[in-house]
């Protein structure tokens, strides 16, 4: 699996993870629980996971919505 993306921004990963499974691309959500160990504040960033072979779709699907990417992958 690869990283997608990286947010703290709840709401932009609820948003990809539904663009994703509306173009039936399975994601896998990482470090929505971290929440427990920062007390809630939001701190540390959650993933987006995806195939390897579903990289390049999936980058190109967010782009298209306006999601930010980083740019040196």
């Amino acid at each position: 699996m690869k990283e997608l993306l990286r947010t703290n921004d709840p709401t932009l990963v609820a948003f990809a993870t539904a663009l994703l499974q509306g173009e039936e691309i399975p994601c896998f959500q990482m470090d929505v629980h971290m929440s427990v160990l920062e007390g809630s504040i939001g701190i540390l960033p959650r993933r987006v996971m995806v195939r390897d072979k579903d990289l390049h779709m999936a980058r190109a699907i967010l782009r298209d919505n306006d999601i930010p990417l980083p740019e040196n992958e």
